[in-house]
């Protein structure tokens, strides 16, 4: 092997780690990767998806799929209410400030769970409210109640079906 093929093969082992490496920093502090063993957020999000999430935004609004640490365990769940927000859960579904909310891609009711929280509850700063999307069988703040921002992991960018690969 010649002096100058050595060299480019160094260089291009060097390029490899370094790339390498900078991929792994990304992934490692700025995006994380989450496979959903639940089927809370069906059918946005089904079992067996894998969840691409961006760590640096912890500015959530109502709507945002957003990737929880709830006892020791990774979830995702949907915010209905961030802080200032008063939730009550009512017969007729779920009330945010006083107004019944009409949610789009929510295909079952909003009831309060007999073993959760009680109602109505006004979140704090560095609170949100969250629920899952598949509302009459998912444990989420209904349950746990308001969920701290420092709890969470991120805002899901993209949901890759990974069943069947």
């Amino acid at each position: 092997m010649t002096k100058e093929l050595r060299v480019d093969i160094m260089c291009l082992v060097w390029k490899i780690l370094l790339i390498s490496g900078i991929l792994g920093g990304m992934f490692l502090f700025v995006f994380g990767l989450f496979s959903v063993r639940d089927g809370a957020m069906f059918p946005a999000i089904k079992d067996g998806d894998l969840i691409l999430f961006y760590r640096w935004n912890k500015e959530y609004c109502a709507t945002d799929a957003v990737v929880i640490n709830q006892s020791g365990k990774k979830q995702v769940r949907r915010v209905v209410a961030v802080a200032g927000d008063t939730v009550d859960i009512q017969e007729d579904g779920l009330i945010i400030n006083g107004a019944l909310q009409q949610e789009n891609g929510i295909y079952e009711k909003t009831y309060r769970y007999t073993e959760g929280i009680e109602f109505p509850v006004t979140l704090e700063e560095g609170e949100i409210f969250v629920l899952g999307d598949a509302r009459e069988r998912t444990t989420d703040s209904r349950i746990y109640g308001p969920i701290k921002v420092s709890d969470t992991c991120g805002t899901v960018m993209t949901v890759v079906r990974h069943r069947g690969i």
